[in-house]
């Protein structure tokens, strides 16, 4: 290019000062250039961040509350757990009372007063009721409920409580060994539990029977006033 401008007319005219001149214009406008597109990507990359920064602002201030993770637990600590008295309730009125064991009433319940206990010849309450039957007898449930203990007592032998529900609970006592439930078992009006064992110790001296105790919110009724059953104390 320089020999071009040299070469030429105005180059002759102008000389080697006038190849200078020219070739400065030439740089100047080269610069003046590239400093335009420079400033032209610069204006572009800041409307760019301008026109970006306040949306992004506006979408993290356009927040939605209580949205919960697909994966969150369920809350659960304000329900309320069910109701079972209320079931058991329901159940103790829907099914018949029967007797755990069909025989004669040889010892009553006391309500309370002292008798002379024929075993240990001491006087004491007497807080169910001793019904006849012979070694090995089925022995029933009361009424439907649930086994809420299986034991082996020192004085009345092998014993299975029954809550029934509405407050009533029932003691099986002078079990045989072999019982049929466990504790936690529902069990049915009439579904037999266990069998007449001859084990209760303290009522050693008596014909072979069933003791069965009923309570009424922790006091001890009358099984057989309970049950519907009439008889002659």
């Amino acid at each position: 290019m320089g020999n071009f401008i040299k070469d030429s007319s105005l180059g002759k005219r102008l000389g080697t000062k006038g190849v200078c001149i020219t070739l400065g214009a030439c740089l100047i406008a080269l610069a003046g250039a590239g400093a335009a597109a420079y400033n032209k990507a610069v204006d572009e990359l800041n409307s760019t961040i301008i026109t970006d920064v306040p949306r992004a602002a506006e979408q993290a201030d356009n927040k939605t509350s209580g949205v919960k993770r697909p994966d969150a637990p369920k809350d659960t600590s304000s329900e309320k757990p069910e109701d079972t008295s209320s079931m058991m309730s329901d159940d103790i009125r829907t099914q018949p009372n029967v007797m755990p064991v069909n025989g004669d009433i040889i010892a009553p319940f006391s309500d309370g007063e002292l008798v002379k206990d024929s075993t240990l010849g001491v006087w004491r309450t007497h807080d169910g009721v001793d019904i006849k039957a012979d070694v090995g007898t089925p022995v029933k449930a009361m009424n439907k409920g649930t086994v809420v203990e299986v034991k082996e007592d020192p004085l009345w032998g092998n014993c299975i409580v029954i809550d029934h529900g509405s407050g009533i609970t029932g003691y099986y006592y002078s079990l045989s060994k072999a019982m049929n439930v466990v504790e936690g078992d529902r069990v049915n009006a009439g579904e037999v539990i266990g069998a007449v064992g001859d084990t209760a110790e303290c009522e050693a001296a008596e014909v072979s029977h069933l003791h069965f105790g009923l309570k009424k919110n922790d006091s001890w009724i009358d099984p057989i006033e309970y049950i519907g059953i009439k008889y002659s104390k």
